[in-house]
């Protein structure tokens, strides 16, 4: 398995290590199993809020929840449809027993989700040791059925606030979006869902352009000028909503779904927790790329240039043997 690497700046502008947090969807599993691996590895105890969602209380790391990924279960919102057919859950012992047996059928087709708190980014590997555990356990991942369409996702905390460092991240992201996509090899039930899309032509044409040096008002309002949606891989909504909350809630995104933090919203291809050769370094350090590709100035501009002015497949070449050279880095 490749080593976890860190990247150049381990720090926020506060001084403080820079924090992940880890999302990990798949199925396979039993809630009461999942929790049972969380605690066996960090401590705490065991919070059953229902059949649809677990906490983990007071781990080493805090609180991890698992949970069935869905709000229409989690928050009751099929008692109105219920209602609708005469079937009504008054009775406390009939909205347990209804919800068990829910539980039990949408696991076949709901992904099961477990939400580790905010840890350091230099105890990413406790994260790994947990998705190895869960593997072994049984968890499946996006390949083993087509209706899997599973994902992970990293909430990498930011290391700076500055309009130039943020702008240069999303730079280097869309210059290495198609390379890291073929990497992680997105499985077909991925493409055809709607929770991840790449960032539109003209936006990345926009972003790219050298003379585009937008304050932090300006970089958002663009942002949600071409990016009215959660579902994009690297999803900035929840760091913009840190940082401008009130013009990002007037937008016409999910609002009620966005949670304000600090950090980078970084939706991963697959979920391929259930393959062995598989682990949280691969997709870690290929975001890794991206914060080194944003400090590069000179080479940045080098693929931003290229990008505007030549054929995809010149840059596609400059690309890979940029990866090639620091995937060899990553790998020693």
């Amino acid at each position: 398995m490749p080593r976890l690497i860190l990247p150049d700046q381990t720090r926020t502008p506060d001084g403080e290590v820079r924090r992940v947090g880890v999302e990990m969807e798949m199925a396979g599993l039993e809630l009461p199993v999942m929790a049972q691996a969380v605690k066996d590895l960090f401590g705490g105890h065991i919070d059953s809020k229902s059949p649809f969602e677990i906490h983990v209380l007071e781990t080493r790391h805090g609180t991890f929840a698992v949970e069935l990924d869905a709000s229409l279960l989690k928050n009751h919102e099929y008692r109105p449809y219920l209602a609708q057919v005469g079937i009504d859950l008054d009775a406390m012992d009939d909205q347990r027993a209804f919800d068990a047996i829910l539980a039990r059928l949408a696991a076949n087709v709901v992904p099961s989700e477990v939400v580790a708190p905010p840890i350091p980014i230099t105890a990413l590997e406790d994260m790994d040791a947990l998705r190895d555990r869960l593997r072994r356990d049984g968890a499946k991942g996006t390949r083993a059925a087509l209706v899997y369409a599973f994902g992970a996702q990293f909430n990498v905390e930011v290391a700076d606030l500055d309009a130039a460092y943020l702008r240069d991240v999303l730079r280097a992201y869309v210059l290495l979006h198609d390379r890291l996509t073929e990497r992680g090899v997105v499985d077909v039930s991925r493409k055809i869902s709607p929770y991840i899309r790449a960032f539109p032509g003209g936006y990345v044409r926009l972003l790219l352009d050298e003379a585009y040096t937008p304050d932090l008002t300006g970089l958002i309002r663009d942002y949600l000028l071409h990016n009215p949606t959660r579902n994009r891989p690297l999803d900035m909504l929840p760091l913009f909503a840190h940082l401008e909350r009130d013009m990002v809630m007037r937008a016409p995104v999910e609002t009620h779904l966005i949670k304000p933090r600090p950090t980078f919203h970084y939706r991963l291809p697959n979920s391929q927790i259930d393959e062995p050769d598989w682990s949280l370094a691969k997709p870690w350090n290929d975001w890794i790329m991206v914060e080194k590709l944003a400090a590069d100035k000179d080479r940045l501009r080098e693929h931003a240039r290229a990008y505007l002015e030549k054929p995809g497949e010149v840059v596609g070449r400059m690309v890979d043997e940029w990866m090639e050279m620091l995937g060899t880095w990553l790998k020693r």
